[in-house]
């Protein structure tokens, strides 16, 4: 091993974690992919028919299939209905607004100030909080008998009397819990980059004659931009595999997340179309990943970090 060069030794040590990796992911992943070139097998004692190829993949993306599913994978004229278009709806709301707010609060707690420390305890508490207690506070919240958002929302135009039966009030409420929960994990993750930056780029800029806005916008930003990119981009795989805060805050009917179409479709025995389903929904944050990761190699560039 003496002989090895610094990034044939690294590469060295992580390979114990890649090997585990490509056990618990990749093989489940190649595994649901060559359960999606068959057909499904509802009456017959084989969990999967005869070999079909990429047909469930085109039946899947031009519609074919949604009749057989249950509820529709992409229907563009039924926005709140559709797996796909709800998931990206829930995706880009809930991670724009987690992110705006998790900026406000790092930048908050990266302040010397008293009782700083109860702030923090006030913030991150949110994030300590389980799933399934977190759905049953929304579904309360928001439940027509017993909750008491319901009336005023309702009054205000809002709502209407029964969000947790209606798929925009429901897509609202599950934004809204994630965005409760989840603001505080971008807020830690953009604390550890502020607390990075060098305290005496503020000296310069200040001696400079820059003002508070322009610092935060010449030093603060551009060296806290991967970390919010990092944050942004764990945000956004957790959003697109949305399932457990739905089920508990309303239901997969309601609110047919792309995760919520794969149990569905999977507990109805149609195990080859529920493989389709799970493999492109792994293409797509796949894709996303990419971009993510492009768009981190462009900032370290152009920033020097």
């Amino acid at each position: 091993m003496e002989n090895l060069s610094d990034t044939q030794f690294a590469y060295l040590l992580l390979a114990p974690s890649l090997l585990i990796f490509a056990v618990i992911a990749f093989w489940p992943l190649a595994r649901t992919f060559q359960m999606s070139l068959y057909a499904n097998s509802l009456y017959g004692a084989e969990r999967l028919g005869d070999f079909v190829g990429f047909s469930n993949y085109v039946m899947l993306l031009t519609g074919e299939l949604n009749s057989s599913l249950p509820r529709p994978f992409l229907d563009l004229a039924q926005p709140f209905t559709s797996a796909v278009t709800v998931t990206l709806i829930f995706t880009v709301v809930s991670v724009l607004f987690e992110t705006i707010i998790g900026f406000g609060q790092a930048l908050i707690l990266n302040q010397d100030f008293r009782g700083r420390r109860w702030v923090r305890v006030a913030i991150i508490l949110p994030w300590a909080v389980p799933i399934v207690i977190q759905g049953m506070i929304f579904y309360l919240l928001f439940q027509p008998t017993v909750g008491f958002l319901v009336e005023p929302l309702h009054q205000l135009g809002l709502f209407s009397t029964t969000p947790q039966a209606n798929s925009v009030d429901s897509l609202i409420i599950v934004i809204v819990a994630d965005v409760w929960k989840t603001s505080a994990f971008m807020a830690l993750i953009i604390l550890a980059g502020l607390q990075s930056v060098d305290r005496s780029l503020y000296d310069v800029a200040k001696v400079s004659g820059a003002s508070k806005f322009e610092a935060f916008k010449t030093v603060t930003l551009p060296l806290v931009l991967p970390s919010v990119l990092v944050a942004m981009l764990f945000r956004t795989i957790g959003a697109m595999r949305v399932y457990g805060l739905i089920t508990t805050v309303s239901s997969c009917n309601t609110v047919p997340s792309l995760s919520c179409l794969v149990v569905q479709t999977f507990s109805t025995s149609r195990y080859a179309a529920a493989a389709a389903v799970a493999f492109v929904t792994a293409a797509l944050i796949g894709l996303v990943v990419t971009v993510y990761i492009v768009k981190f190699a462009d900032v370290q560039g152009a920033g020097g970090i």
